[in-house]
């Protein structure tokens, strides 16, 4: 693969093209060789992503860019594909991270309402009691499959407890999620039909919930979205069923496959696995952050360009579609000491999964943190030899580092 990665003209490497995407094992020598030669370059258009984009892989570009809103907007797409044309009263995706600001700002400040200090420690109560019910139901077998029976089942089980969501709807909430996330794997679908049809689906359960809560309120996260208000203002029951399909989607698919790479990773560098057993509440806080970079779930975030600007010495056109490689950012040399090597201890670590400092950065970031150490500390007590037992099936995509399916054995406990 060196050499014919070697061999190749750089614009014969298309990011653009699915196939592109369902090859893992060169993806970082190919970033690697952009990172150096040309970090900011222009990726062709076709039929399936669309108009032609830049392709931005060094990470101080992507800081620049998403910390620019005045420049480089993050409404209508966060893809690299070009959305299909839907009916205007289909468009489920229209959350605050597909908007800028004043829209964005306002959105975030009603929904920050759900995550007050007492409403994080009820939700650390939540990922502790669901961590040890999940590992109570594989500990006595010997095997799982660890992606739909332990790192999709917490953060699912979690959001909709915060949502107040019954249990009944949990397995139709993780197959739509899939379906979303899934495009361009032939498992799910290679165009956005299928999760705009998925997300629509999403979108209807939450409302029909945000309904009952507005008639009859509880003690859960939706209750508190359609009945709160700040300075006399408040959210629409569209807006709270929009930003529960963010969560739903966003909250789970990144924090599972940040969980299913955690277990891949502490498979195949033992090392680290032992380093963290021995000493757990040392090395915790710089752990997850590594399995967070090391993982990197979202790929790539897209902006569009509101004026000329130059990013990385190159002239980028107003209405340019620009793309952030977050996967390629997390490995950046310039950044990150021997960034190929997982080190649980590493710091600083100033990855961007969870995006870069500023107005789009995660509102999930600490409750994803601690699904991923509250998680590993349950798996390490009850079933602390856990590994890799074969072949993962992983997702093709161009946007989510995903994990479909991960055999794992343990000795029963």
């Amino acid at each position: 693969m060196t050499q014919t990665l070697q061999s190749q003209n750089l614009q014969a490497l298309h990011l653009s093209e699915l196939d592109f995407w369902r090859e893992t094992g060169h993806r970082d020598e190919v970033f690697a060789r952009l990172r150096a030669q040309a970090p900011v370059s222009w990726q062709p258009g076709n039929d399936w992503v669309g108009q032609g984009f830049w392709a931005l892989t060094r990470h101080r570009d992507i800081v620049t860019v998403t910390r620019d809103t005045a420049t480089f907007s993050s409404v209508n797409s966060i893809l690299m594909l070009d959305k299909p044309d839907v009916p205007p009263e289909r468009k489920v995706f229209e959350s605050m991270i597909n908007a800028d600001d004043p829209k964005h700002v306002r959105l975030r400040r009603l929904v920050a309402q759900g995550f007050t200090p007492r409403r994080v420690r009820e939700l650390d109560d939540s990922v502790r009691r669901r961590s040890r019910e999940i590992v109570d139901r594989i500990a006595a077998r010997g095997e799982c499959e660890f992606v739909e029976e332990v790192a999709a089942a917490l953060p699912l089980a979690v959001i909709c407890d915060m949502m107040g969501l019954p249990g009944t709807v949990y397995k139709r909430v993780f197959d739509l999620t899939n379906i979303v996330l899934g495009v361009g794997d032939p498992e799910y679908g290679v165009d956005l039909t299928g999760p705009y049809d998925a997300g629509w689906e999403l979108h209807h359960l939450a409302l029909d919930h945000c309904r009952a809560r507005l008639a009859d309120a509880g003690d859960d996260l939706t209750s508190v979205l359609v009945h709160g208000e700040i300075e006399g203002e408040r959210l629409t029951i569209d807006e709270v069923a929009t930003f529960f399909t963010l969560l739903v989607i966003a909250g789970n698919e990144t924090t599972r496959n940040a969980i299913s790479h955690g277990l891949l990773a502490l498979t195949a560098f033992p090392d680290q696995r032992r380093l963290w057993m021995d000493r757990w509440d040392e090395v915790t806080p710089t752990a997850v952050d590594e399995i967070v970079r090391w993982a990197t779930p979202v790929i790539h975030m897209r902006r569009r360009a509101l004026a000329d600007a130059v990013v990385g010495g190159v002239e980028i056109a107003a209405g340019d579609k620009v793309v952030m490689f977050y996967s390629s950012a997390n490995r950046d040399e310039d950044v990150f000491d021997e960034p190929h090597r997982f080190d649980l201890t590493r710091t600083p670590n100033h990855h961007l999964a969870f995006g870069a400092q500023g107005p789009h950065y995660c509102l999930g970031a600490h409750l994803a943190r601690r699904e991923i150490s509250l998680m590993f500390e349950e798996l390490f007590r009850r079933v602390p030899d856990i590994e890799l037992d074969g072949e993962p099936t992983m997702l093709w995509s161009p946007f989510l580092h995903g994990v479909k399916r991960l055999p794992a054995r343990f000795t029963p406990s």
